[in-house]
Order: structure tokens, then sequence, then C-alpha cells
């Protein structure tokens, strides 16, 4: 087979390329690195703190919308049923660059001070934009290679975990230390990078591919090593001081493994163009698709799973009427006849309380630095440690959940139940710190939350099904917000304000005696994280009772229909 292209066919090659699944699979991946900006609240929220002269309670309330925003996606994924990705994802640039704008322009003066409401609904709009970019890079890649969704959710949200480390390399080689910057930085770079590949994601037939574990495997090593030396350069730089051109040198390294899934995209690609020129086995004819530069056979229709067939005469009824008719798990759900489940439900309670709890505890651990007597410095270093390590929680819940499952016929939730009570041990460490445990507890945190988040999705593809899956993992995610209210706003902002009076009444002062109120000391968190530890704990034995219900689905060929659809390719 060649492995060459001549100059005459470079043109057509390129074309070819650029309209296949392979680079649309690394532009879902430049765009998910640029989805995850909501992991920086930690780094930028003391600029807010103190630049409006907010509260921990009032902190916590914009934390609280910016969970709200990032994690109300219902809107995006019915959009998305009916529009193309394209809308989708311009949607989603524009709601980013306008929501962080706003911001910016409060922060730095150019506006006069927004009310707290106002304020709120800014980071709101600015957060939901990460939903459209979920639903239009994740959604669109999880159809187009649904045997390997487990391993594509682990490296899309992987990537959307390092986007913090990755954007703050950015900010420090292009603004300089300057938090206020860093809000303007994710406003405008997430918008581009959504812009330039607009027409470039979309849904397209899958083809079974002989190597498809192995490529995916490869994609993993390069994420490794991006998150490796992103590891590597922020701990660095808290033990060195970098130059302006350091920070440069860093940035430009981080940006070149960034794009480096390219070069495999490529070559996979260029493995399809030597196909179609020397197809292998009898001369069948072979051509390809109008709408999707792969290999297909001639004569032969290939369909969605989900998707109706050419001549189905059937003729569905209201969904309204046929919510007690649920089908088989695995096959697909409507929308209410999944909402009405007893496993979304299930997974609705695990979810509030395990990703409920993780967002609080992201949200605070500036504070939580602060309170512990850290320098500014090194409180940056917990922010960026959890977001690498939120990067290895969601690639290892994605593809060794998948390899368990392949192999082993183990039910994706039970990693759920063991990922939470892993978060149970960071919880521990923060309420009765000691020396150092907080770049421990740091680690598990970020890894146990960027766990979840994969093991949540690809459960609600697997039980419920890919037609409506644009909407029904938005819907999934709807309990964490709620948790994250409930759990950060009225529990950890309330319990930290009343240990930080207790201390001014201590040294008989009052509120208006300071503009800032601050509490240091390890009882300011300490109680609160007692609660997160138990309400962890039993979201972990709620997701058994998942694991208990869905055993014999889990130990039959859930990829079955999959792989018959793909063979006649």
């Amino acid at each position: 087979m060649g492995r060459g292209i001549k100059g005459s066919e470079l043109l057509p090659f390129t074309l070819q390329f650029l309209r296949g699944r392979w680079f649309a699979l690394f532009a879902s991946f430049l765009i998910m690195a640029g989805a995850g900006a909501t992991y920086l609240f930690g780094t930028y929220s003391k600029e807010i703190k103190a630049t409006l002269d907010y509260d921990q309670t009032t902190l916590n309330l914009l934390g609280f919308s910016k969970d709200l925003g990032a994690n109300v996606g219902v809107f995006s994924g019915l959009i998305a049923e009916v529009t193309p990705t394209w809308f989708v994802l311009l949607v989603g640039a524009a709601l980013n660059f306008g929501g962080y704008f706003m911001i910016w322009l409060a922060v730095t003066g150019r506006i006069a001070k927004p009310k707290v409401w106002q304020m709120c609904i800014y980071i709101c709009i600015g957060a939901n934009s990460q939903n459209f970019a979920n639903t239009g890079a994740l959604v669109t890649s999880v159809k187009n290679f649904p045997e390997s969704r487990g391993s594509m959710l682990g490296l899309l949200k992987g990537y959307t975990g390092l986007s913090g480390a990755v954007m703050t390399q950015i900010y420090l080689a292009v603004y300089g230390n300057d938090s206020k910057s860093l809000i303007l930085l994710i406003g405008w770079l997430p918008a581009a990078i959504s812009v330039i590949f607009v027409y470039t994601i979309r849904t397209m037939k899958p083809v079974r591919h002989p190597n498809e574990v192995c490529v995916f495997y490869q994609f993993l090593g390069a994420s490794i090593l991006l998150a490796v030396f992103l590891m590597l350069i922020t701990l660095t730089e808290k033990l060195v001081t970098f130059s302006k051109a350091a920070y440069a040198g860093a940035a430009t390294l981080v940006c070149f493994l960034v794009f480096s899934p390219l070069f495999i995209s490529v070559r996979e690609e260029l493995l399809i163009w030597n196909m179609q020129k020397h197809p292998i086995g009898s001369p069948m004819e072979i051509t390809v698709d109008k709408s999707t530069p792969e290999i297909l056979e001639s004569k032969q229709v290939v369909s969605m799973p989900g998707s109706p067939k050419q001549g189905d005469e059937k003729v569905e009824k209201s969904c309204l009427l046929t919510i007690c008719d649920r089908p088989e798990r695995g096959e697909d759900y409507t929308i209410l006849q999944a909402l009405t489940s007893l496993d979304m439900w299930v997974l609705f309670l695990a979810t509030f309380c395990g990703l409920g709890a993780s967002l609080t505890a992201v949200d605070n651990l500036g504070q939580i630095g602060e309170s512990l007597g850290y320098p500014n410095k090194t409180v940056t270093s917990f922010v960026s440690l959890v977001s690498i390590w939120n990067f290895f929680g969601r690639v290892f819940s994605g593809f060794v959940s998948e390899t368990l499952i392949v192999k082993y016929k183990v039910p994706r939730p039970l990693m759920m139940t063991l990922v939470l009570l892993l978060a149970c041990i960071g919880y521990v460490l923060v309420a009765f710190p000691m020396p150092g445990s907080l770049y421990v507890a740091s680690i598990i945190i970020g890894f146990s939350f960027g766990a979840q988040l994969p093991l949540i999705f690809a459960i609600i593809s697997e039980l419920f099904g890919l037609k409506y899956y644009s909407t029904l993992f938005n819907c999934g995610q709807l309990a964490s917000p709620l948790g994250s209210y409930i759990f950060n706003v009225k529990l950890t902002g309330f319990l930290y304000d009343r240990e930080a009076m207790k201390d001014l009444a201590r040294k008989g002062l009052t509120r208006s005696s300071v503009k800032a109120l601050t509490c240091i000391g390890s009882h300011c968190y300490r109680l609160p994280f007692i609660i997160l530890t138990f309400v962890t704990f039993f979201g972990a034995l709620t997701s058994l009772i998942l694991v208990v219900r869905t055993r014999n689905y889990y130990r039959s060929d859930i990829y079955k229909k999959f792989r018959e659809n793909a063979q006649s390719l």
C-alpha cells in the first residue's frame, strides 16, 4: 500500500483531511481545551472579591452562578436537536465572550460597579458557553466514534480539565502575573477557537477502524505528555522566578503539545487515503460519501443506531403516550422516558452529592489556602494542581472503565462509587489539615472531580441511547449546580463567614471595621468539609444502587449494535 502523496494529490488529500472525522476530532480537542475556564475561578475570584468588596457568602453566590451556568446545558441540548453544529458553536462563542468581557470591564473599573445580581448573570452567561462547546464537540465526537465512547469522553473532558493550566501559561506569557487580564483571556480565546473550527465539527457516519483503540491510546499518550509538562512547569515556576522570555518559551512548548494530536490525525487520514487508492481484498467498488470522506461500501446504506431506517413506515406515538412504555436499557429512550426512569433519578442523586461537593471544594480552594496561611504563589499552584489532576481523573476513568467493561463486564457505575469514596479522603485532609496536606488534598479532589464527569456522560449514553444524547447528557448534570448552591452558598459560605465573624469578635472588631471578611486558621473550613465528607459517602452508597440495577445489562455486549452497523463499511 502506498504511503506517500504525490504533488498533484496534495490538494485533494488536504480537502479530504479537513472534511474528515479525524481532523474534526482534533478540532474537538482544541475546543475542549478552551472550554474549562470555569476551573480558573479560584485564581481570579480573589480579584473580584477585593475589587468589588464582596464577603465570602457573596463570592460563593457568584461561584454558584458560575456552576449554574456551567451545568445547566438543557438549552444547548435542545438547540442542538433542531440546529446544525456550527450554529451551536457560534452561540457558545458569543456567550463566552459577552459574559467574561463584562466581568473584565467591571473588575478593571471601565464600567460602574455592577449589582451583585448583574455579576451573577455575567458569570452565568460566560460559564454557560461551555455547554455549547460540550454539545457541539463532545456529543458529535461520541456519535462519530460510538464504540470508543468511554475513551473519547475521557480524552475530551481531559483536555477540558487541562484548559485551566494551559490558559494560565498563555496568560503569564502574554499578560504577566495579572489576574484581571486572565479574565479577558478566557473571554476571547475560547470564543476564537470555536469560530475558527465552526464548520469542521459535524456528525459523520461511524467507520469501523481496525486499530481504533490503538489510535486513542496514542492520543492519550500525547495528552499525558502535555499534562506532565504542565505539572513540571507549574512546580518550577513556584521555585524559580521566570522572566518574560521564559514564560513565552514555556507557553510555546505548551501550544506545541496541544497541537501534537494533529500529526496523529494526519497519519490516520493518510491511511484512509491510501485504502481508497489501493483497497484490500476483492476488487469491490469503493466510493466516498459526499458529506464525509470516509470509505463506504457501495450499494449499502449505513444508518446510525437510533436513527430511522429507510423504508420504515412505523408511525411513532406521542412521547407523552409512551412515557411508561420504556425500551430496554441501551435502546433509544425519548427525553421524557429517560427523565422519568428510576435509573436517571438514582444517577441524579449520586451526581447531586458527588459533583455538588466537588464543585464546592474546587471553588473554595483559593480561600482554603489563604485561611491556612499559604502565600499567593502557592495558592495558585493548588489551583493548577487541581486542573492537571482533573485531567488525569478524566482520562483514567474514561479509559479504565472502558477496559473493565469490554474485558471484564464490570458495570461503569461501580467506577463512580470508587471515585466518590476517594473524594472523601481529600475532604478529610481539608477538614483536618497537616503541614503540606493541602497539596495531597488538591490532587485527590482534582482527580476525583475529573473522574466523575466522563463516567456520568458515558453511563447516560449507554443506558438511554444516542438519539437524544445532546439533551439527556445536559439534563444529567443539572444536579450539579443544585448541589453546588446548597453545599457552597448555603453551607460552606455561611459557616465560613460565621467563623470569620467569631474571629472579629475575639479581636473586639465589627464587620464595618474591615473591608474584606477573612477567616484565618484550620477551623475556618473544618465543619463544612466534615459535612461534605458524609454527603459524598452517601452519594457513593447511592451509586451502588445503580450498580445492582445495571449489572445484568453490562454483562451483555453493549456495543454489539454499533459494531454490526460499522462492519458493513
